[in-house]
């Protein structure tokens, strides 16, 4: 199988799906869970008045909290694999529902205990801690719920906000089944007349072809389809930072921003000063795009332009087997136990590989590490898929490594930190290959590749958040997310942060209607702070080696058992300065100059 036929989900070969049976061994055994689970926001309940009543007691319902967690994340997590592998499968999209609802039924029930722990005096607490050792594996949780004191409300209030959680989820939920079930596309010809077929999967890897024709074809009936929903996925955005308002309003929150990133204690000036550094750096990236027009020979550089690799005949193919090897040999410098891990996950089936018909675009990883993490693909045998299994692995890894070592309640870690990793891995493959290559266009191939990477995700992840900033601004002063306000919005920040040197094609005007991650809640900045962290700790593994490795997985190790900031200083970077940042740009304009005198 090679990942250019797209077939249905019952013709893929199992090798090439994951393997949900380490989760639950059968649909059955799924559904017999979820019926067990129906009686517990009744034990839940049953802690009602107990919190505060003794340490034992107090122990006793984090303990049964524990417990609970793995059962949901299991239940989930099957569920929602399940549903990512055919968005058409009614069944998978209805037993993913019930997931949802069981979980908003046991948040609902527990609503109760953030205000009892809220309500024990310190001196009551330190009490507790002395006479309970055991409870000290919970401080950090009680501290984090103690932290937000003025957020938290009544009991009756908090079980009313849990409720509204499942409506709370619609918008995403709406539009992912829109674009992943419903959307469609006509096919595509090339310069030859040839047709493609034109998905989400496939839009990019059309885009990075070397048949001008293709792209611009690819670009302009992708954009122009999606342009006929513009008000249908427009309204499901105003509804989505709505949502927002009105529950960082009801948490007593003057915006939803800080309501965000109040939850991962990450400070907003390290939003809003990503934002400036970006912009104080844009004169790098128009020399970037300036080099592009040039080097691609073309009167006019438009927007189907710049994914296509600038040294297009050094583009091989690079089969699904290879990736993993090579994988395996630039990661080889986390030591033996990391690349047995790597070979784990390959060998027994953690990865859903090629699309498929109905499947969910995209990649990710799962994050759930019980018994271990799963990640789903739509790989392509191109260089930039083997930087995604690269990516999604160390994403996948650091969840293992923090459920491996941190305790059920701190085993998650914010999503501050959770670009790190996966981009750590980026880089060192980066550097592996760029090692290993003495030909200058192959170098230069790579350069561009890298330079890829830090457009895509510090400068275009930063115009994503400065998109999802001004949409929440216009929320809060009440003006509606209508359809022709955010393509005009849109189009000025593409201008911005592409230059004088791009035309910026009426149809990527239309682009938000694609990203997913406005969804996210304002996740995507920290895709552009991972990454100069990631630069960070790949610089410091490959000059220190086994020190830099050790710091390394201990920051992996960590979870949530301290503040992202202290954990991104155990790994020898400190995202409260902008010196990551700033580097990581620098680095930025060094390989356009690199890469000019190349060609």
């Amino acid at each position: 199988m090679n990942g250019k036929t797209i077939l249905k989900r019952g013709e893929v070969p199992a090798e090439y799906t994951w393997d949900l049976t380490d989760i639950f061994p059968s649909d059955a055994a799924w559904q017999a869970e979820y019926e067990a689970l129906k009686s517990c926001p009744a034990e839940v309940a049953a802690y009602r008045g107990t919190l505060g009543r003794s340490s034992a007691d107090l122990l006793a319902w984090f303990r049964a909290q524990d417990v609970l967690s793995v059962r949901l994340t299991k239940l989930y997590g099957y569920a929602s694999c399940k549903s990512d592998e055919d968005t058409a499968n009614n069944s998978y999209q209805d037993m993913r529902a019930k997931a949802v609802s069981t979980l908003v039924a046991l948040g609902s029930a527990a609503a109760f205990a953030t205000p009892e722990i809220m309500e024990i005096d310190d001196a009551t607490l330190d009490r507790f801690y002395a006479g309970e050792p055991a409870l000290g594996t919970y401080r950090r949780v009680i501290g984090q719920l103690r932290r937000r004191k003025a957020h938290i409300l009544s009991p009756a209030e908090e079980k009313l906000l849990a409720a509204a959680g499942e409506m709370a989820n619609a918008p995403d939920q709406i539009c992912s089944t829109f674009r992943d079930a419903d959307l469609t596309f006509p096919d595509v010809t090339d310069g030859e007349g040839n047709s493609h077929q034109l998905t989400d999967g496939t839009f990019v890897p059309l885009l990075m072809s070397p048949d001008r024709v293709l792209r611009k074809n690819a670009f302009e009936t992708y954009y122009a389809r999606m342009g006929e929903f513009k008000n249908t996925v427009a309204a499901t955005l105003d509804a989505q930072f709505r949502q927002l308002k009105f529950f960082a309003g009801a948490r007593n929150y003057p915006t939803a921003i800080e309501a965000a990133l109040d939850g991962t204690e990450v400070p907003v000036p390290v939003y809003l000063n990503l934002i400036e550094a970006v912009h104080a750096n844009l004169p790098a990236m128009y020399r970037y795009v300036a080099l592009r027009k040039k080097l691609l020979g073309v009167d006019e550089l438009h927007m189907y332009d710049v994914y296509t690799p600038i040294v297009a005949d050094a583009d091989a193919e690079i089969p699904f087997e290879q990736a993993k090897e090579t994988v395996l040999e630039a990661l080889a410098v986390l030591g033996k136990d990391y690349t047995d891990l790597l070979r784990e996950g390959f060998a027994n089936r953690w990865i859903d590989v090629y699309e498929n018909v109905g499947k969910r675009g995209g990649a990710y990883s799962s994050g759930n590490s019980y018994p271990h993490p799963y990640v789903l693909l739509n790989h392509k045998d191109n260089l930039d898929s083997q930087f995604t299994l690269a990516h999604e692995m160390g994403h996948a890894l650091h969840s293992y490594h923090s459920c491996k070592y941190q305790p059920t309640c701190t085993a998650d870690y914010v999503i501050f930190v959770a670009e790190v990793a996966s981009t750590c891995n980026e880089v060192l493959l980066m550097k592996h290959l760029l090692a290993k290559t003495t030909d200058k266009k192959q170098r230069a191939y790579l350069i561009n590749h890298f330079l890829d990477q830090f457009k895509g995700t510090i400068y275009r992840q930063t115009m994503f958040a400065e998109f999802e900033l001004t949409m929440g601004r216009m929320n809060e002063a009440g003006e509606a997310l209508t359809a022709d306000a955010l393509c005009e919005k849109y189009l000025a920040l593409n201008k911005l942060y592409f230059g004088p040197d791009m035309v910026s094609d009426e149809g990527i005007a239309m682009e938000w209607a694609r990203i997913p991650h406005f969804f996210y809640n304002y996740y995507v900045f920290q895709y552009a702070t991972g990454f100069s962290a990631a630069v960070a700790i790949a610089n410091r593994i490959l000059a220190e080696g086994a020190p830099a490795v050790a710091d390394y997985k201990k920051f992996l190790s960590g979870g949530s058992s301290a503040d992202p900031i202290s954990l991104l200083k155990i790994a020898g970077v400190d995202m409260s300065a902008p010196d990551p940042v700033n580097s990581a740009l620098g680095l930025f304009g060094e390989l356009v100059d690199e890469l000019e005198t190349l060609l």
